[in-house]
């Protein structure tokens, strides 16, 4: 059986639906700077590792100029900071959960590759009501995820045991953060990747909605709709 006193959430896909406004405000940049634009589907695939990251997607796969990067990150940067509450929510059934695992007593945290002001902002913005322990966006002098460094950090503050927290995401790095922490993983189907990702980056299980994460914790080892 598990006893598991703390949740790690990435936030991205996993807590919130960002996808929108993160498509919205990275396409108004390439038009600001001459470049053409992309679908929120192909989005999905541009995010979850950092802004630079998602800058150097935008840019390489339609043959920019990477001089540009600099430019189409300050537009970036601009744009979501006026756009990241307009078409953002929670997924269904995240409050509901982030307020079950509050009241067993469980810490929840946050550690996600957004700039950590962004991270703050929408977590105050979309979750007031919750209270979390830990809350880690990508600050300065930290790589980002799937570099173990932050996560590590976060279970030292908490002075807990690897072996008594979660950690949830939607995607391969967040299943490989995991791995690299040596923590249990779950992968959630509801968020920006497929099940073959999540199964590749070995989750432990993955889940189809935040009830069964809760079931996770409750139950022990018995949930998930695959259990690896």
């Amino acid at each position: 059986m598990l006893n598991i006193k703390a949740i790690i959430f990435d936030l991205d896909g996993t807590l919130l639906d960002t996808i929108d406004d993160i498509s919205d405000s990275m396409n108004l940049a390439l038009q600001q700077n001459g470049l053409r634009t992309f679908s929120v589907e192909e989005y999905k695939y541009f995010v979850g590792s950092g802004v630079d990251e998602l800058i150097r997607n935008t840019i390489s796969v339609q043959n920019a100029d990477q001089s540009l990067h600099e430019s189409l990150k300050k537009c970036y940067l601009d744009n979501y900071a006026r756009r990241q509450h307009i078409k953002t929510k929670p997924y269904p059934g995240i409050q509901e959960l982030l307020k079950n695992l509050d009241d067993l007593g469980l810490i929840v945290n946050v550690l996600s590759n957004k700039p950590d002001h962004d991270t703050q902002t929408v977590i105050n913005y979309y979750f007031p009501n919750i209270k979390f322990g830990r809350v880690y966006g990508k600050r300065p002098g930290y790589l980002v995820k799937p570099n173990p460094l932050a996560v590590n950090e976060m279970i030292s503050e908490l002075q807990i045991s690897k072996t008594e927290v979660l950690y949830v995401g939607d995607t391969y790095t967040d299943m490989m953060t995991a791995k690299n922490a040596g923590l249990i993983s779950i992968g959630v189907l509801w968020g920006f990747r497929k099940v073959t990702e999540l199964q590749a980056g070995d989750a432990k299980y993955i889940v189809t909605n935040p009830e069964e994460i809760l079931a996770i914790v409750k139950e022990g080892t018995q949930y998930g709709s695959i259990d690896r």
